[in-house]
């Protein structure tokens, strides 16, 4: 009797476990979780809203750094030596050269920053460990900010700041966007830049409100600390980052959490594995994993292997060529209202509103054309008005054609940094995709740099050097690949393996 118990215990057993069925995260998304439900909503929200946070941190100096107040509201140094910085310093005249030395030592931060926190969070810390440090930070230096005793420690703390502000958006795109489905992706991934355009709308009226700069830090620095507080912890980590870093169980949580939350189900027996892993592969898999003693492991993979590989070394190279002019662009017509004007508070509120109908644009028309026609339009498009600017420089009737060129200018340079985002998401594997995206804000960074320095020209060269930068790009962008559709591979193999078909 015990005999056949046994035997009946033996046959049982295999009857009872379902058949694994080795899926990649974006199929399983479509088939049975849901591409973009309650869950991804959710989460895109409030992983978006650290946006709106980088664009205090970044944007705060054009108000506390100003030299003047203009109408409406009529006065000069307002508030004594606290209404800003050059105000506190003295930085006029022979000492000006110092608030762009400060906006320089930013962007030199956020240069560095993103390079590094993207590397931090491909690796050990993960997307939400590393936006979580780098709000941390952000809240302790812009408090430290607002007590600066003199100016080199304020250029020294801005400095840190940008170091970790340059990992905020960077962090937050991929964490909001790597859950989501394939056929969604895109045009969520462009709706990330709302958050920032909000943000600075937000900004103008917070500095209406708060005439000291030291306040002024204050009050833009609190918000990071309620992000790490109230909203992180409502936050999962990426699914994706899981998968590479071998902790299937966890990423099947995430995905089990999906599909409850979008009144799915994901059957019994489904795994998520890497591209390459998947059923055809089960077999060769298991043998390599007995080899390992079932240690299998994803071969460590760097910015070095993205040099290394021929598909995606062209790629980087023109990604960052493109995102060095992009951002010259962006952040000289935003600094050059400067030399047209216009009331700080409201041409700054005016520049913000104007990106908000670039993204909606692109948004609508990313699946529609393509990522690569789409690049090269908007490049195209803020190059030309660009140049048209520089053309009616000169000239006092031609102010408001000036101002409306730019404002079209910003319009199509809107557009473009919303696109280059999801457009350098796809163009680089999972293993690899940060650090790529850290090269590219790198790149970025250095655009905002230069930027300054091409407006203090003054005349018709800022126009000038910004059409020219336009129409470069937009010839770049024509040696890029379209990757509209096509799979968000996890590795560099499968990447290779997929340009080769």
């Amino acid at each position: 009797m015990g005999s056949l118990g046994g035997a009946t215990s033996d046959l049982r057993s295999p009857l009872l476990l379902p058949s694994e069925r080795r899926l990649g995260i974006d199929e399983v998304l479509r088939q049975h979780a849901g591409e973009f439900g309650r869950w991804q909503l959710r989460h895109f929200v409030l992983v978006s809203a650290a946006w709106a946070l980088e664009a205090f941190h970044t944007m705060v100096m054009i108000f506390a750094d100003r030299e003047t107040s203009e109408e409406p509201r009529q006065w000069d140094w307002l508030g004594g030596g606290a209404a800003s910085t050059v105000a506190e310093w003295g930085l006029v005249g022979e000492q000006r050269y110092k608030i762009g030395l400060v906006q320089s030592a930013f962007f030199l931060g956020c240069m560095i920053g993103s390079g590094v926190f993207g590397h931090l969070s491909d690796s050990f810390l993960g997307r939400k460990g590393s936006l979580t440090v780098v709000c941390i930070l952000n809240a302790l230096f812009g408090f430290l900010t607002s007590i600066s005793p003199a100016y080199w420690f304020y250029l020294a703390l801005r400095f840190l700041t940008g170091f970790s502000t340059g990992g905020v958006g960077l962090c937050a795109f991929v964490l909001a966007t790597e859950p989501i489905g394939l056929s969604k992706r895109g045009v969520a991934g462009m709706s990330t830049f709302y958050f920032f355009s909000a943000g600075i709308a937000l900004l103008a009226a917070i500095a209406y409100l708060f005439d000291s700069w030291r306040l002024l830090y204050v009050v833009t620095s609190l918000p990071s600390l309620l992000f790490v507080l109230i909203i992180l912890p409502f936050v999962s980590e990426s699914p994706r980052w899981y998968l590479v870093r071998r902790k299937t169980p966890e990423a099947m949580a995430v995905m089990h959490s999906i599909a409850k939350k979008n009144g799915e189900h994901i059957p019994p027996g489904v795994v998520v594995v890497l591209d390459g892993e998947h059923e055809e592969h089960k077999e060769d898999n298991q043998v390599a994993e007995i080899k390992n003693n079932g240690k299998v492991a994803v071969a460590a993979a760097s910015i070095i292997d993205v040099v290394r590989s021929p598909t995606t070394r062209v790629r980087l190279v023109l990604m960052v060529a493109i995102n060095f002019l992009s951002s010259v662009v962006y952040y000289g017509l935003n600094l050059n209202v400067v030399n047209l004007e216009t009331n700080i508070y409201l041409s700054v509120l005016l520049n913000a509103v104007a990106e908000m109908p670039a993204y909606l644009l692109t948004a609508v028309l990313l699946d529609r054309f393509g990522r690569r026609p789409l690049a090269i339009g908007t490049l195209w498009l803020s190059g030309v008005f660009c140049v048209m600017g520089s053309l009616a420089s000169g000239v006092a009737a031609m102010k408001e054609v000036r101002m409306a060129c730019g404002v079209i200018g910003i319009f199509g340079m809107a557009a473009t940094y919303n696109l280059l985002f999801i457009y350098t998401a796809e163009l680089f594997p999972t293993v690899v995709r940060n650090a790529a995206l850290g090269c590219a804000s790198q790149a970025s960074q250095m655009g905002a740099i230069a930027a300054p320095l091409v407006v203090v020209l003054g005349g018709p060269l800022p126009f000038a050097v910004f059409g020219l930068c336009g129409m470069v790009g937009g010839f770049l962008a024509f040696l890029l690949p379209e990757t509209m559709n096509r799979p968000l591979y996890d590795t560099m193999a499968r990447l290779e393996e997929g340009e080769r078909h």
